[in-house]
């Protein structure tokens, strides 16, 4: 039972990226400034991005200095918020470099994270990067992006694999902000209980590009959220958030793992009494959190991230630290759990075809037999979920066609993905639109091999898309592209033009990507023909049948 234990561990934390250190960010000691353009992983994706020509745009906070970026589009790299240590954020009242920034083509270093060197971030972390297209005026009025990157709340920064924004900006004709916002401890667990810290940041960055946007040839109305995996859950905690409604007009939900809700209140304390333990720091003690080390604080949540599922099991094992509804900032679950408030964003929703790939198949690189996928689902879902789950048609055992023998691993995967990505995702839709706002849903049938993935082979092996694999595919960054791969980015930056001009992803002469109803989301195969097979994704069968985290823990 210690592999099925094992097990357990990786189905709840299906690669929505858990606080071990990833090889994109296990930094050097080189000098900060050329830190991360250094490192070759990221000078596949990101480098050279030094520019040549410097570039001034006057705005209302003073005069924006850029440069040119090599993949097209003018880059600007700014400072849009200040915070004290646990203290909300605060928008800044003048243009500035952020910190570290010597100059206006340095890239800023990221907020502090495990497993990073510590040159290569800063608590003065709220930064974005611009990218805007070439040619525009200030009655251009053209739309604004704002990606949100993933990593479980702990890991993840603007200069991540394959953010380069600038093919993504042109190819849109939109300004493309890649944003970000303090992580982990930092953001989410300040010893006076205050809550949601990061989710404010990200209000404070939206409140910030209304401001500058017209600049630079943007328009205030049209700002569209997008992110990946935790990006997305967070994009989720900003629709609940009524304040922050009037910020933004769509939204792009890439791989959210819908499975899981919000944090109650109560889980949050108890988090929260844990980790000020684990600081020694009482809740007004704010001399004590000041003269913490950002070691010591980066100790203490890597711990408090291991034992919070012992503390509290509606944590999960994967994204323990992540937004609260608290009831008057996140005011809503936007979930099957309460009544649904009514809606009128339009948001697309998409997943990958073997998001849970990358879990089970590091967990198990070898096949595993028919007869474990039983005792794996009780030990991961309980015994009456997982009864409903072995009666029904939808996981039935398969061979595998390298070995000739069942392997588990299939069904597996496919249950993973189902619950906690795609059925839970197609569920949030149905209720979305049935509460007054349109969705379109999709998922990739073709993706670029994210960084890090290479080194699993299922995800490797031609014709598997796994977690993160389409974040090339969305920002046109995919190293020597194939024809396929090459076409479905072409598709894919088209729909995203038309959804940020007018929420409809709809472009002449592509298929018909019919919207969400509240019992057919029709979701679009992306790279494929026609739409996905619902499989298990009915609203009788998952959230149904088989509750998802959300709905067994009522949070």
């Amino acid at each position: 039972m210690v592999k099925l234990s094992l097990f357990l561990f990786s189905l709840i934390s299906i690669a929505t990226a858990t606080p071990v250190p990833h090889e994109a960010l296990q930094f050097p000691k080189v000098d900060p400034q050329d830190l991360l353009c250094q490192l070759p992983i990221l000078k596949k994706f990101l480098c050279p991005r030094t520019g040549t020509n410097a570039l001034t745009i006057p705005t209302t906070i003073g005069v924006a200095r850029g440069t040119a970026d090599p993949s097209g589009a003018n880059r600007f790299i700014v400072k849009y918020a200040s915070a004290n240590r646990w203290a909300p954020s605060t928008l800044v009242s003048t243009w500035g470099l952020p910190a570290g920034s010597a100059n206006e083509s340095t890239l800023p270093l990221a907020c502090p994270q495990p497993g990073v060197d510590p040159s290569a971030y800063t608590e003065d972390c709220l930064s974005m990067i611009l990218y805007v297209p070439p040619g525009l005026t200030v009655n251009s009025n053209v739309p604004t992006l704002i990606w949100i990157h993933g990593g479980s709340f702990v890991v993840g920064s603007a200069t991540g694999p394959g953010l380069d924004g600038s093919k993504l900006a042109v190819a849109t004709n939109s300004i493309v902000a890649v944003v970000q916002y303090r992580l982990g401890a930092l953001g989410f667990m300040s010893p006076d209980g205050t809550t949601n810290l990061a989710v404010k940041d990200l209000v404070n960055a939206m409140q910030f590009l209304k401001k500058v946007a017209p600049a630079f040839g943007g328009t205030a109305s049209k700002i569209t959220l997008a992110g990946q995996s935790s990006g997305a859950n967070m994009i989720r905690a900003l629709l609940a958030v009524p304040s922050a409604s009037s910020l933004f007009k769509s939204a792009i939900l890439q791989s959210d793992p819908m499975n899981y809700g919000f944090l109650a209140p109560s889980t949050q304390a108890a988090l929260q009494n844990n980790f000020n333990g684990l600081i020694n720091c009482g809740s007004t003690a704010k001399s004590c959190w000041n003269a913490l080390s950002l070691s010591a604080i980066l100790d203490a949540q890597d711990t408090l991230f291991g034992d919070a599922v012992d503390i509290d099991p509606s944590t999960g094992y994967a994204q323990p630290i992540r937004p609260v509804r608290d009831g008057v900032f996140i005011t809503s679950p936007l979930d099957s759990t309460a009544a649904f408030p009514s809606v009128n964003k339009p948001i697309m929703i998409t997943s990958v075809r073997d998001e849970a790939g990358p879990a089970i198949y590091q967990q198990f690189p070898d096949p595993i037999p028919g007869e474990w996928f039983a005792p794996v689902c009780e030990a991961t879902f309980g015994t009456p979920r997982t009864n409903t789950i072995l009666s029904s048609p939808y996981y039935p055992p398969v061979t595998s066609s390298l070995t000739g023998q069942v392997d588990a691993r299939i069904q597996l995967e496919s249950v993973g993905t189902d619950y906690l990505w795609k059925c839970s995702g197609w569920t949030f839709a149905r209720n979305w639109v049935q509460n007054g706002g349109s969705a379109y849903v999709g998922e990739y049938q073709i993706g670029a091999t994210y960084a890090g993935n290479e080194a699993i082979p299922f995800c490797s092996t031609a014709g598997n898309v796994c977690h993160q694999d389409d974040i090339e595919i969305v920002f046109g960054t995919v190293p020597s592209p194939t024809p396929a791969q090459a076409a479905l980015v072409n598709e894919i930056q088209k729909r995203y033009q038309a959804f940020l001009a007018n929420g409809n992803p709809n472009v002449a002469g592509l298929p018909n990507w019919a919207a969400a109803s509240s019992s057919n989301v029709h979701a679009l195969q992306l790279g494929g023909s026609g739409e996905v097979t619902v499989g298990a994704c009915l609203p009788t069968f998952w959230g149904s049948s088989v509750q998802y985290d959300y709905q067994v823990y009522g949070i």
